[in-house]
């Protein structure tokens, strides 16, 4: 028998080549994005930065920690407090000590273009000395208006763009904006762009301290921290050693880079491997229906079942093998270059590399190995069925496609893709604007369709041709019976078409509906002519241009901060929730909040708005928070908003959010004011701050972009790798198809068809096979999208669905032209020989 599967395999090198080329590319793309998968699954080890030269350091704790009946629960504070005067006082006894106070600034050269400038952190020059900076020129600052600045090496001259000692920076603070002289430089680091200020003028514009550095044993200091803090329930860090990290700006960022990668890569190792499984799976089983007629004789020989699917497996495990070990090769070579694009494009941190894992490439060989035995299963299990006298009737016609169990698995999976999406539709719409939910989903549904193919491709045929069909000429009818008659062959061609349309348009569609309805939402809720934000995340705006603004007759303006509050929900959850800070008269000149139930006008310090996720949401019930400083309260629920697309969060009052700076001002016209006066005298009290005002309209454009670059990015990595391989498979399998029909061919140029004229019929087959993949694949889209559309109105959210007509037009014009190609040119290549050669082949 081995013989015999050798023998087989060289006369039919062709499908066993594109079985081949299928396996190892699928196997190759999962080897790839799961050692970039891998590699996200530990940040590299950081010391301590900013503070690596303090022996020790003091501060706020950062952290709220819950005690839960199953273990702490822990939430990173949004607004933690400062360090106490009195501990201050009592560590300046063990020795010296130096006072870090940290705030939002940002600066740009004098005569320079109009805007925010750079964004960077304001530091008293004192705490320089406990910290990597170093002065490259210049001095330190000595007198209010000087500062020192990081630069990059690169741009310590004018020649590069940099700042340089004596020039004059517009420097925009908490207390507003004012021009200062550059004294010094120090080089640059990549966790923070500071700006030093004189110590005196640094404790005017942030008078609360927010670390201390202290030269001073650090049991001495520990022991004075808890004599100080003792019954004041204030939480003080001492931080020594490795610990010192902990008061880095941002010392969790690379873990927290590393979440978002993880996320990416692990969307796109889903649908990799799906895409993989479902085209090596459909190419290994077509490859088997091929040789149907070769199976019947086989047969009619004397084979047995049991000899003809040992054969069937023999075959698939000596390609399985040897392609599956150049998946992984290729998988290897091409994950270094795959994290170095993401590097360079931004969706990766600079230090992303891929690690010396060696899993990933052992899943993807047993993967691959898999998948091709489950491709030919099913074909093989019906070939060693058939009896000897049926074996050729069998092999002449495409009957008996459905067997009772592709019946049964693929009423299943449509049963399970549209019962998920009922229910979740049912019980939380929410869900169907998760990401896992909306890429998951339309898996179920292809391979329902998939598996359905052999009885939706005639009609869907018979749809396609339906014009083509009644032309002049036999072109558009025998396209039409071949293509309706040969339903494998079809359905095979088909399904990488079918992948790579509902893929792409329900992944593009959906993001850019939730795009539009985020968008429509923030509009519809915001009544305000003008919204100013701070730059950042953690911005802060001048006083000087709130207090303006405030003070601009017919202007109705509302200050708002970013803070955060945390719940315990059913005791062992600590759930945080974004919130905003605001005063709810003011608040309602300028919003009009989706309210479920409750009034926001009845807002106060002993009250909270919530929304419609919280566990507690009736009005009137009190609930036990955390405020973003760590404080425990209880407050009254006043209102409860709609849960929308996810964006509707949390209200409380200033008084409820202490530590939190001003970082966005809305502001409304109202009623008989002077519009254009307003405008004037905002856009004055901007100028004078070096605040950016914008319109409504402006702010809508750059917060709620139609897509975001990393939204862009993502969906590149995520559908280029996927779709790339589904192309190369579309032409795989039609090169398969095609060179398997070099006998039919053969017999339309002995009845007289010219070789123009079987070209063109191949080209007629292969965008008829083209088109109907896509009305699979816009199929199991529309109903995808649907379902998002039902899950944004039962949310209250008012949006039109956004459908990619221009990207799935691309990516079907790709796919006829590459199904064109590769139709043509091995029919090209069969026409070479004469006819009457050909005329007899079959297997």
């Amino acid at each position: 028998m081995l013989r015999l599967t050798l023998q087989g395999m060289r006369a039919r090198w062709v499908t066993f080549t594109g079985s081949f080329v299928a396996l190892a590319l699928g196997v190759g793309l999962i080897a790839a994005t799961g050692l970039a998968l891998a590699a996200t699954f530990q940040a590299p080890h950081r010391g301590p930065e900013r503070f690596a030269a303090a022996p020790v350091v003091v501060r706020a704790t950062d952290t709220l920690r819950v005690s839960t009946p199953i273990g702490e629960r822990t939430q990173r504070l949004a607004d933690p407090r400062a360090v106490p005067a009195e501990v201050a006082a009592e560590l300046a006894r063990l020795g010296r000590t130096v006072e870090d106070r940290t705030f939002p600034v940002s600066y740009a050269s004098v005569g320079g273009e109009d805007g925010e400038g750079a964004a960077a952190a304001g530091h008293p020059w004192s705490v320089a000395a406990a910290t990597p900076y170093r002065l490259t020129d210049g001095r330190a600052p000595r007198t209010p208006g000087e500062v020192v600045v990081a630069v990059a090496a690169r741009e310590r001259d004018r020649s590069g763009g940099g700042v340089v000692v004596g020039d004059r920076v517009r420097v925009v603070t908490p207390a507003g904006a004012d021009s200062r002289t550059v004294v010094g430089t120090v080089a640059a680091t990549d966790f923070e762009t500071a700006v030093f200020f004189a110590d005196a003028e640094a404790a005017q514009l942030s008078p609360r301290i927010d670390a201390l550095v202290v030269h001073a044993d650090a049991a001495a200091v520990r022991k004075a921290v808890r004599n100080a803090v003792r019954g004041t329930g204030s939480g003080i860090d001492v931080l020594t050693g490795d610990e010192r990290r902990r008061a880095d700006p941002d010392p969790d960022r690379d873990s927290e880079a590393l979440v978002s990668v993880n996320a990416l890569l692990g969307t796109a190792a889903g649908i990799t491997c799906f895409v993989s499984v479902f085209v090596v799976a459909s190419t290994f089983a077509f490859a088997v229906a091929q040789r149907r007629r070769e199976f019947g004789l086989l047969r009619t020989a004397g084979a047995t079942a049991r000899q003809i699917r040992r054969t069937v497996f023999a075959e698939a495990v000596l390609v399985a093998v040897p392609a599956s070990a150049a998946g992984c090769l290729l998988g290897a070579v091409g994950a270094p270059p795959l994290a170095a694009w993401m590097v360079d494009s931004g969706v990766a941190p600079s230090w992303f590399v891929i690690g010396d894992q060696t899993w990933p490439l052992h899943t993807a060989f047993w993967t691959g190995l898999c998948v091709a035995m489950a491709g030919v299963l099913t074909s093989s299990w019906r070939a060693g069925r058939i009896k000897p006298t049926e074996a050729l009737r069998e092999a002449a016609l495409d009957n008996g496609t459905m067997p009772p169990s592709r019946w049964l698995l693929g009423a299943l999976l449509l049963l399970a893709g549209l019962g998920l999406l009922v229910w979740s539709l049912a019980t939380d719409p929410g869900e169907a604007l998760k990401r896992k939910t909306y890429i998951t989903r339309p898996m179920l549904l292809i391979v329902g369709f998939a598996l359905y193919a052999p009885v939706l491709v005639p009609p869907l045929v018979r749809l396609v041709t339906w014009l083509p069909a009644r032309l002049p000429g036999a072109t558009g009818l025998l396209a039409r019976e071949n293509a309706a008659t040969g339903v494998r062959r079809t359905a095979a061609v088909a399904a990488p078409v079918l992948i790579t349309v509902a893929l792409a348009a329900s992944l593009l569609g959906t993001t850019a509906t939730i795009n539009e309805a985020k968008a429509t939402e923030a509009a519809t809720q915001t009544t305000a002519d003008y919204v100013v934000a701070a730059p950042g995340e953690k911005g802060a705006l001048p006083a000087p241009f709130v207090t303006r603004a405030r003070s601009i007759p017919g202007a109705a303006v509302s200050a708002s901060r970013s803070t955060a509050v945390s719940v315990l929900e059913e005791g062992v959850a600590l759930v945080r929730s974004e919130a905003r800070a605001v005063d709810p008269a003011a608040l309602a000149a300028v919003s009009r909040l989706p309210v479920a139930s409750g009034r926001v006008a009845d807002l106060d310090d002993g009250g909270i708005v919530v929304n419609e996720e919280w566990l507690t949401r009736t009005v009137g019930q009190r609930v036990r928070v955390w405020l973003g400083d760590g404080r425990e309260v209880t407050l009254r629920i006043v209102a409860v908003l709609r849960t929308g697309t996810g964006g509707n969060g949390v209200y409380v009052t200033p008084r409820n959010a202490p530590g939190a700076p001003v970082d966005r001002v809305d502001v409304a016209v109202r009623d008989g004011a002077d519009a254009t006066a307003v405008d004037a005298a905002l856009r004055e009290a901007g100028a004078a701050t070096r605040t950016t005002v914008l319109t409504k309209d402006e702010w809508l454009a750059r917060s709620h972009p139609r897509s975001s670059e990393s939204t862009r990015l993502g969906l590149l990595l995520i559908l280029g790798i996927a779709l790339l391989y589904t192309g190369i498979a579309l032409a795989n399998t039609l090169v398969m198809a095609t060179s398997d029909r070099v006998g039919d061919l053969a017999v339309l140029r002995l009845t007289g068809a010219t070789k123009p004229q079987v070209l063109r019929l191949v080209a007629a087959e292969a965008l008829v096979v083209v088109a109907v993949g896509s009305l699979l694949g816009a199929a199991v889209a529309g109903l995808n999208l649907l379902g998002l559309r039902g899950a944004l109105a039962l949310l209250s959210v008012r949006s039109p669905l956004v459908v990619p007509w221009s990207g799935l037009g691309a990516m079907v014009a790709a796919s006829a032209v590459l199904a064109v190609v590769a139709a043509v040119v091995p029919a090209l290549t069969a026409l070479r020989t004469r006819p009457v050669e050909h005329a007899g082949t079959r297997e």
